[in-house]
């Protein structure tokens, strides 16, 4: 069995710090990726936020390292941001009834709205791309959704990988059950495992039916251009095929783009044929909505 490489050897020239930014909950840990010299420098900021259920995960994490190395890499500041989570759970027992203790909802969105102001303050005249993974898609999502309906200024692009984004897993079409049989269906989150950690992470009954802790069915007009990845043998693509039709029918410039041959959570594993696929579609996206954005058009971004 190969040895998994060490987070920190992707860095290939760049300039990383760890750093603190203020919050309301306490101070929030980034890690800062500033492009080398020659990698263009001009880009806008990009803050991403790694997945992990809401539970588990962090800067050393590749879906966070490895990730805001392969942007910086291209060009773009990125800032990933360690925010608060939630305390482990069960795939099999069920959450306690009643009001959860510890970090729950919305203290990790929170965070995430938190630093966003911050680096909105850092760079306010510059445009702002707000991404995820996974859970990170979820928070990405529901800080846009949260800044908007507080009257604030939210990210200008979103970009949103292989998330979750609805209290309820939506029902699985018969092309992604088609996609998760035989081997493919091998540790797959199913409703039950879906509400366990929403649950979790919601910490009261009435959370599960807050919108800014699960976008997905909100009214999501208003939303900026928005890229969405999804995993091609994943149960967790109805939420993202779901949420991107609420999108779409908000009016919103969306490009949903399905990863081939990949599972959930492929921007963990960058050596991988779905990681390098994952990226070059942020690439080619970022980019082009960028050129779009400096002539006023809409983003259309094809690869």
């Amino acid at each position: 069995m190969s040895k998994k490489p060490d987070p920190r050897s992707y860095t290939r020239g760049l300039d990383i710090a760890d750093e603190l930014i203020d919050g309301r909950h306490g101070p929030i840990p980034v890690r800062r990726y500033a492009p080398g010299i020659g990698a263009g420098q001009d880009k806008d900021p990009l803050i991403w936020l790694h997945g992990g259920a809401f539970s588990w995960g962090g800067l050393d994490q590749l879906e966070s390292h490895a990730v805001a190395c392969a942007l910086a890499n291209e060009g773009w500041p990125v800032v990933a941001v360690d925010y608060r989570l939630a305390p482990p759970w069960s795939w099999i027992r069920k959450p306690k009834p009643g009001i959860l203790p510890g970090i729950r909802f919305p203290v990790p969105l929170e965070d995430v709205v938190d630093v966003i102001h911050a680096i909105r303050n850092e760079v306010p005249r510059r445009r702002l791309v707000l991404g995820g993974a996974s859970a990170g898609a979820c928070l990405a999502a529901a800080a846009t959704l949260h800044l908007r309906d507080e009257e604030m200024e939210g990210p200008d692009r979103l970009v949103l990988a292989y998330g979750t984004f609805h209290a309820a897993l939506p029902a699985l079409t018969p092309e992604i059950k088609a996609r998760v049989r035989g081997r493919h269906g091998i540790a797959q989150f199913n409703r039950a495992t879906v509400e366990r950690m929403n649950r979790n992470y919601a910490g009261s009954p009435a959370a599960m039916s807050d919108f800014h802790a699960f976008p997905g069915g909100a009214n999501l007009a208003g939303f900026p251009p928005t890229l969405m990845l999804d995993a091609d043998h994943d149960t967790l693509r109805a939420s993202g095929q779901a949420f991107s039709d609420e999108l779409k029918d908000a009016g919103t410039a969306i490009e949903y783009r399905l990863v081939a041959d990949s599972r959930h959570g492929f921007l963990d594993k960058p050596e991988t044929p779905a990681f390098a696929e994952g990226i070059r579609r942020m690439q080619v996206w970022l980019n082009c909505s960028r050129r779009d954005e400096a002539g006023n058009g809409a983003s259309s971004a094809e690869a």
